[in-house]
């Protein structure tokens, strides 16, 4: 009986390493999972930062981002160029004051009522 308790108690043994190499494993992968997610919170709050910095000194004279700052603004206006571009081939404009989607040539506005030929009249 002495080799089957030896293997019994090896096999027991095994098993415990394998259950505790497992739950080890288990939690690392949870850590570095948690680790991700708050990597992605500070870079959410990074860019935050920067969004409320950029507006803040957006139209200052001088300043030291000066370069960034130009690109920021000339990207902006490329995406509200394209933006127009994607309305006028949908057959859309958009309100003026609050943004919604109508279609072009629409007098007034149906969500909040501007009078929508005050945009026309501006390009």
């Amino acid at each position: 009986m002495g080799f089957f308790d030896e293997l019994t108690e090896s096999l027991t043994t095994a098993g415990r390493d394998v259950s505790q190499k497992a739950k080890e494993v288990s939690e690392i992968a949870k850590l570095k999972l948690d680790i991700k997610s708050k990597e992605d919170y500070v870079q959410k709050q990074y860019a935050a930062l920067g969004a409320a910095y950029f507006e803040k000194h957006k139209d200052e004279e001088g300043i030291e981002e000066a370069e960034q700052f130009f690109l920021i603004k000339e990207a902006l206006g490329e995406i509200e160029r394209m933006r127009a571009e994607v309305l006028k081939l949908q057959g859309a404009a958009e309100c003026p004051k609050c943004g919604v989607k109508m279609p072009e040539g629409a007098t007034f506005c149906s969500n909040c009522g501007a009078k929508m030929n005050d945009m026309y009249e501006e390009e």
